[in-house]
């Protein structure tokens, strides 16, 4: 499964999936991409994402926004 976090350090819906990530050890699972940093993840968040939102995570090139998802979703996949 190919995982891409798209995210911008100062969101606080950021924070809260990062916070999660960190607390279950899964950073060597997911390709982080600041939109802040590289004009590139941002352009392809609108593009293939279809929304200038974050956080949103591409879970096999399937954009998955909403925070709370994204944290549901990490913890089902991830945490037994």
């Amino acid at each position: 499964m190919k995982l891409e976090f798209y995210y911008k350090p100062e969101c606080p819906y950021c924070q809260k999936v990062i916070r999660v990530i960190e607390k279950y050890k899964l950073e060597d699972k997911i390709d982080f991409k600041n939109i802040k940093e590289d004009e590139k993840h941002h352009q392809r968040l609108v593009e293939d994402g279809g929304q200038d939102m974050v956080p949103c995570l591409f879970i096999d090139d399937q954009p998955m926004y909403e925070s709370s998802d994204i944290v549901q979703f990490l913890k089902k996949e991830f945490v037994q």
